[in-house]
């Protein structure tokens, strides 16, 4: 079914003025080289240039032609990288830590979620879960309403979104107690566990590009893959934070598109699709965004909005820019869009 609306899946598409938004939710939030390789091939086939990384660590592919969707599901079904159907992809709303060793666990609590999640209750389709349980939880800041994690002792804790504690269970425990909060969760008639628990998020040290506890972790700007440095790359694991992480790789790739440098300012700048390929966007975002780069200040963030809505960076921004009928306004003050590429060092306080 194709829809007009949000959150957009490979089964349930949204519509936009460029085309179809496919989601792509690869299981355990990997690909093999296989499927990297296949995943670029057929990105290809449809004309895509890139592939976008998302905030829950997925994968997106924009601008696809509605008579092109079920040949796109057709390869992506033969790569493993599609559900059996539309109930049980929106179900399987789960996100784990990238940085998961072959024996802490991580997998097999996530295998065990995905096969007892048609045992759960119907949940809102945003409601999500995140398997954090790797040497110390990196994903508090990520959206996500149940949370399984270790504390510092190494105890598996279950974990309600915006709650400061959790509840010590083991890996036979885990699940069903992540089900009982579920259905707690339900009786309580919220959309999101925040609303219930409604704390600020833990503030996590940002993430950046260079070598890991597991590998290598390499950046892209605006989130966005180029489809044939997809092509070149082997397995690969999803991050919420427009990196990949390259598992088992201590030398960092030569390859077009991907930022290596942790101090490059594109890692601070977010900016969406912006217009014309945006309906709702009142104007062109990424070049505004792409030009004052350079001239951000060390350690500050940009946001350029192609509208009101803010979708690419729903958390404050030092600096943002949003696009309105009568131009650009900076943190709510108007502005004139070419001067804002002539005088980058004004916009940012300095010069």
């Amino acid at each position: 079914m194709i829809v007009k609306g949000w959150c957009p899946g490979a089964w349930r598409p949204m519509m936009a003025e460029d085309g179809l938004i496919l989601r792509i939710r690869p299981p355990e939030g990997r690909l093999s080289a296989a499927q990297t390789h296949g995943l670029a091939a057929l990105a290809r086939e449809e004309g895509q240039a890139r592939i976008s990384l998302t905030s829950r660590a997925n994968l997106q592919m924009r601008g696809v032609r509605p008579e092109r969707h079920e040949i796109v599901l057709r390869g992506l079904a033969e790569l493993g990288l599609l559900d059996t159907d539309e109930a049980t992809e929106t179900a399987r709303n789960i996100i784990l830590t990238p940085f998961w060793q072959a024996d802490d666990g991580t997998l097999k609590l996530a295998r065990a979620l995905a096969q007892a999640l048609p045992e759960f209750p119907v949940l809102p389709g945003k409601f999500g879960f995140a398997i954090d349980t790797g040497a110390r939880p990196v994903l508090g800041d990520v959206s996500a309403d149940i949370r399984l994690e270790r504390n510092a002792a190494g105890q598996l804790l279950v974990r309600a979104d915006g709650e400061q504690t959790g509840e010590e269970v083991t890996e036979a425990t885990a699940i069903p107690r992540m089900k009982a909060m579920a259905e707690w969760f339900l009786a309580q008639g919220g959309r999101r566990m925040r609303q219930l628990f409604p704390n600020q998020p833990a503030s996590m040290a940002p993430r950046v590009p260079g070598p890991c506890e597991a590998g290598m972790l390499v950046g892209f700007a605006f989130g966005e893959i180029p489809v044939e440095t997809l092509a070149r790359l082997g397995e690969i694991r999803l991050t919420p934070w427009r990196m990949v992480l390259l598992p088992g790789v201590q030398t960092p790739p030569a390859l077009p598109g991907i930022i290596l440098n942790p101090d490059d300012p594109m890692l601070r700048v977010f900016a969406c699709t912006g217009a014309p390929n945006c309906a709702e966007g009142f104007a062109p975002v990424r070049n505004v965004a792409a030009g004052l780069a350079a001239h951000l200040p060390e350690g500050k963030t940009l946001h350029v909005s192609g509208c009101a809505k803010g979708c690419a960076h729903p958390a404050p921004a030092d600096f943002t820019l949003v696009a309105g009928a009568g131009g650009f306004t900076l943190n709510g003050a108007g502005l004139d869009p070419a001067w804002l590429l002539r005088h980058p060092g004004r916009v940012f306080g300095t010069e």
